[in-house]
């Protein structure tokens, strides 16, 4: 490779390693935000059969009652074994104990080896695939997975299930560094990627990245009052991804499974 070669990847790296600093202090300031992830302090669902007016008038009077640095927001979703509308709220605490205690979210050395190029394929509108959620003692909820993510790697060829996260294509997957008992550990459930196109349309075959530097621990891993989905089947990848979140850092003895008890 030439001088010039060598000068150009050098400097395309270290413009990468310094956006994923950039990405990394982003996400710090995320999620000690009011209502960043570290902020929820309760998540309450109403009793089955409370309609929307009534739901309404229940977070109206939480937030009537709301004390500095308190934001409340409403929720929906549908009962997973009846199918009918749920209703909520959620309470987040720009002031929780959970912000004071958090230090940091242990990540690894970025690696451009782990930025991957695959391709998406649309399918049937609102096709779904069923998703364990880590509050839901096994149940499943079926989330639209709007496409197929397939990528070769190590002369194998991978289809992974991306669902639609408010029109971003949100990846669920795990690997065998959440097992690891070294410093390779990563969030024991799974982590999150957030999948990037890298054109303009969403055609068979339009390309898409997988940067897992930027593979983050999901909410649950900072508020146990989040539900989040775990790794379909399909989305467990062979290999120890070495790149991304690791795990969160809390000061003492500090536990985010205080708050359920």
């Amino acid at each position: 490779m030439s001088a010039t070669k060598d000068t150009e990847l050098s400097t395309a790296v270290d413009t990468e390693i310094a956006a994923h600093d950039a990405w990394r202090q982003g996400r710090h300031e995320a999620l000690t935000s009011p209502t960043g992830n570290l902020s929820l302090t309760l998540t309450r669902w109403l009793p089955a059969g409370t309609t929307a007016d009534e739901a309404a008038a229940q977070v109206a009077e939480a937030r009537a009652a709301d004390a500095a640095g308190i934001t409340v927001t409403e929720l929906q979703r549908t009962n997973i074994n009846t199918g009918e509308p749920e209703y909520g709220f959620r309470v987040w605490d720009a002031n929780s104990a959970a912000i004071q205690a958090f230090e940091r979210v242990d990540t690894f050395d970025y690696n451009p080896d782990w930025v991957i190029d695959a391709t998406f394929t649309p399918v049937a509108a609102h096709r779904t695939v069923p998703f364990e959620h880590i509050r839901d003692a096994g149940g499943t909820r079926d989330l639209i997975v709007p496409g197929d993510i397939t990528f070769e790697r190590d002369g194998q060829t991978f289809t992974l299930a991306a669902f639609d996260d408010d029109g971003t294509l949100l990846l669920v997957f795990g690997d065998s560094t959440n097992t690891a008992t070294d410093d390779s550990q990563t969030y024991g459930a799974g982590r999150f990627l957030f999948v990037e196109f890298t054109g303009a349309e969403r055609t068979a075959g339009a390309p898409v990245r997988l940067d897992f530097n930027r593979a983050f621990v999901p909410p649950c891993g900072y508020s146990a009052q989040y539900n989040c989905p775990m790794p379909p089947p399909q989305n467990r990848l062979p290999w120890a991804i070495t790149a991304g979140e690791k795990q969160p850092r809390f000061s003492g003895d500090f536990d985010i499974y205080d708050s359920l008890v």
